[in-house]
């Protein structure tokens, strides 16, 4: 545990709706070790993404966190802790700290992300004078290093309005602006999403370079198994606000053990895979305010048995 960049203990988010409780994420008990990559995986509305808001508190106002610790570490040069601190105990000036220098997050929907009538040297500037970083011609010159670590023209970025970039290239601004105060660790939620298939690859090998150099902790957020077979050390299953299943990205993608990770993996075609032996995962989600009793998953799996219900 000593060498986890960030544990999570208990964790439990709520949403507040007018039929009751939505219980988001339940008694989540998770690590991120130092330098790794940890996927979180599963269907829409599982609780991956609130996972990664709750870390950095960027919950919505109708979101609770009703229990859990979330413990993160600072580390020196050779490795020994230097410091650790329950983020959920930071006061509001702490928080705002804590957020891009010690844990950056690159959300969903790149163009949102961006402040459209800002070009992007603004947005880069606000972002360092919050932190009392870099400024004027030092910040351009840390920006350019950064655009070149993810393939884009730093002349031409540096002076642009987010419109005036396509989507993949706005998505690795956000990767560059993420690693501005080079953090120990970065969450990114759907990285790939709405992505041409090129695009795609070309922002996956973005990732390794850049992980490979800057030796930082990734949690990042997909529906793509594939993404997270490339890029991930391991792999949580996410189901119903609950971990399910966590291992090694060989060991999970060779024998899943949890029936909802062996229908994910069915589910995704492959090169070799006959049409006809693609399958999907039958019913929906359960309703997060009135779940089933005993195993979340029992009124969907095909291995359901009578103790499952209970």
């Amino acid at each position: 545990m000593s060498a986890d960049t960030l544990s999570i203990r208990n964790l439990t988010i709520e949403y507040q709706a007018k039929r009751g409780a939505v219980q988001a994420v339940r008694n989540i008990d998770l690590d991120v070790r130092r330098s790794e990559a940890l996927a979180l995986i599963g269907e829409s509305g599982s609780g991956k993404t609130t996972i990664g808001l709750g870390i950095v508190r960027l919950l919505v106002s109708t979101a609770k966190i009703t229990s859990g610790m979330l413990i993160f570490r600072r580390f020196d040069e050779a490795g020994q802790v230097k410091s650790e601190f329950d983020v959920l105990k930071l006061s509001p000036s702490e928080m705002r700290a804590f957020r891009w220098k010690d844990c950056a997050m690159v959300f969903q929907a790149a163009l949102n992300a961006f402040n459209p009538v800002l070009k992007i040297k603004a947005q880069f500037a606000d972002t360092s004078r919050a932190h009392g970083y870099l400024q004027g011609e030092a910040l351009r010159k840390r920006a350019y290093e950064l655009f070149g670590l993810v393939r884009l023209d730093p002349e031409r970025v540096w002076n642009s309005y987010p419109h005036e970039l396509s989507g993949g290239m706005r998505q690795r601004v956000l990767i560059a602006l993420g690693l501005l105060l080079d953090p120990p660790m970065l969450i990114l939620d759907e990285p790939t999403t709405a992505l041409d298939i090129l695009t795609q690859r070309n922002i996956m090998d973005v990732l390794k370079e850049l992980r490979d150099k800057l030796r930082f902790s990734l949690v990042f957020i997909s529906h793509d198994l594939s993404l997270a077979a490339e890029l991930a050390d391991r792999v949580a299953t996410v189901y119903a606000g609950r971990i399910v299943e966590l291992g090694n990205v060989y060991d999970t993608f060779q024998n899943p053990q949890h029936p909802y990770t062996i229908g994910l993996m069915n589910a995704v075609p492959t090169l070799t895979t006959h049409r006809d032996n693609v399958s999907s995962i039958p019913g929906s989600p359960p309703d997060l305010i009135d779940l089933p009793a005993g195993c979340k998953f029992h009124p969907r799996c095909p291995l359901a048995m009578e103790k499952c219900t209970q």
